[in-house]
């Protein structure tokens, strides 16, 4: 069957299964908008900028566990994508980003928006193509969806110049993949599992370490068994958060920087820490040689560049955490840890996250109420700051991919885009954005995306007039002098939500919270609250630069 390429293009996105497309036209992408016209199967998401097309793909990923899909054209509209294309890296989401390019022969030339998009992601991509054969569109095509979505997940851009769009062949899509150089690892090796076993089984003190593979993998079911059987507390990386039920007695919360202080305090004393899909990153392992002091340290991850990267480990084992749980636990028994679950609970009544009720309206009580009032069901979106963490310790996720946040990269401006995406693809969940002043008003525009798609997300704006993390390090770190940190100026947020035809609301007390806060989760449509917070609350516990994460302190 003979057509242009672009049209081949939409067609390889239909035998993929595509769903929704996130993007902006423009005119080197004009021919496959053109055939994406004539698409009835894919529907298009028209943003307010190509940065909320990809954070949008991102955050559809991220609730769907399927790649997400966003398209942009050359010069400024393939620029714009790369923040989110970095975010995705970091954090191993899948997707497959389309940017139309200037025609071959003007390549190199400074033609107008032309710019050298593959060279540019490069470092923030698994993978990249620039289209110069036009044969090989189709099976480019399979590859990138294959690469994007197996192994350890992440971003695939193919560039797409607009001759090559033009071109006539024959289409054919391919059945297989064939990448000679692309072999992940699935199978744990037989020995090393066994060894795991061994030592799991001889373990007086055991802590399961538990990263966004278990998510990225779909192992939330087998890591809730390992810990049921061994009877072993879980602490989950920021990007692991959801992986493990919040309210389950085995939950030890996120660790870390800012993580709980028993979750910290057991990593401490553990004798066996068993890290499933996560990094050590740094704002985890904090001062590497006092992070698990005491533990024989097993790593199981699908990428073996992470394993040894950051901690020595004892027992590496490189493969699909999901399939290695499940070869795992046949060798495992039900094991009594009672001694080791009653220093738990004593860290937990110890060192119990708290906050001062007085003096304002307290953010953390937000998050508390926001939810009971959810039953920790909803799918939450966040941006990046204060508020983020605050979602991190007192919203108690209860199930897998209901947390859709910038983990490594740390993007402002990645909530409204993402709860976007989220909401298209959580089949009838509640979506709700947390976010902050200063993050809001970095991709505030998307609020049109919304209403043009009729999402009924609800907006909860921790407003404390400060780039509150900013603020907070300042405070530690630059002896308080506050530089480039608190707003003089806001936007009214209630009457702009209502320019868009949001309603919205202003909450000041722990009472309105009470009448308001439900009132707005039961819009039918979007809302919008606008919660009035102290300015100098901080997020507490925190480990300051160079110390262990035994040392935390209480900065409220």
């Amino acid at each position: 069957m003979e057509m242009t390429v672009a049209e081949a293009l939409i067609r390889c996105l239909e035998k993929e299964n595509v769903e929704w497309v996130f993007g902006y036209p423009g005119g080197a992408i004009l021919p496959v908008y053109d055939a994406l016209y004539h698409s009835s199967q894919i529907r298009h998401v028209l943003v307010r900028h190509e940065q909320g097309a990809v954070h949008a793909a991102d955050g559809y990923a991220r609730v769907t566990g399927k790649v997400g899909v966003c398209m942009a054209t050359s010069g400024p509209g393939a620029t714009n994508l790369v923040t989110g294309i970095a975010n995705a890296y970091m954090d191993s989401i899948p997707l497959v980003l389309f940017t139309g390019q200037v025609s071959t022969g003007q390549i190199g030339t400074d033609a107008f928006q032309e710019v050298d998009i593959f060279g540019i992601t490069m470092p923030i991509v698994k993978h990249n193509y620039l289209v110069k054969d036009p044969q090989k569109l189709p099976a480019i095509v399979k590859n990138a969806f294959h690469i994007a979505s197996t192994g350890r997940p992440g971003p695939v851009l193919i560039d797409l110049p607009r001759d090559v769009a033009e071109s006539r062949i024959s289409f054919k899509y391919p059945s297989t993949v064939r990448l000679r150089g692309y072999k992940p690892t699935y199978r744990g090796h037989p020995s090393k599992i066994h060894e795991i076993a061994e030592l799991i089984r001889k373990s007086e003190r055991p802590v399961i370490y538990a990263g966004g593979g278990i998510l990225g993998a779909n192992a939330a079911a087998e890591l809730l068994q390992l810990a049921e059987t061994i009877s072993a507390p879980v602490t989950n990386t920021f990007m692991g958060l959801a992986s493990f039920p919040g309210d389950h007695p085995l939950f030890l919360g996120m660790l870390g920087l800012h993580g709980t202080r028993y979750a910290n305090m057991a990593v401490t004393e553990c004798d066996l820490l068993i890290a499933l899909g996560a990094r050590f990153d740094d704002r985890v392992t904090m001062k590497i040689k006092a992070f698990a002091p005491k533990a024989t340290v097993i790593h199981i991850d699908i990428d073996p560049a992470e394993i040894g990267k950051i901690v020595s480990v004892s027992v590496p084992l490189v493969g699909d955490v999901k399939l290695i749980l499940k070869d795992l636990l046949p060798l495992l028994e039900k094991t009594d840890r009672s001694r080791w679950l009653a220093r738990i609970a004593e860290l937990k009544k110890q060192y119990p996250l708290t906050y001062d009720r007085e003096g304002g309206l307290k953010p953390q009580y937000v998050i508390e109420k926001l939810c009971e009032f959810t039953r920790g069901e909803a799918v939450v979106a966040t941006d990046v700051g204060q508020h983020q963490m605050w979602v991190a310790q007192y919203y108690r996720f209860k199930r897998p991919r209901t947390l859709v946040s910038s983990g490594g990269l740390g993007c402002m401006g990645f909530g409204l885009p993402a709860a976007v995406g989220a909401c298209l693809g959580s089949r009838g969940q509640p979506v709700i954005l947390v976010t902050g002043d200063g993050s809001i008003q970095m991709t505030m525009q998307e609020l049109g995306t919304m209403m043009e798609q009729e999402l009924p997300i609800k907006i909860l704006i921790l407003n404390n007039h400060t780039l509150g993390m900013v603020r907070q390090l300042q405070e530690f770190y630059c002896e308080g002098r506050y530089m480039s940190v608190n707003f003089r100026f806001h936007p009214d947020f209630v009457r702009l939500a209502e320019a868009y035809g949001i309603p919205a609301y202003t909450i000041t007390s722990e009472e309105e919270v009470l009448s308001l806060l439900p009132a707005a989760l039961a819009e039918p449509g979007p809302a919008l609250v606008n919660c009035l917070v102290p300015r100098e609350e901080n997020v507490s516990p925190m480990v300051l630069a160079g110390r262990g994460i035994d040392e935390a302190i209480d900065c409220s």
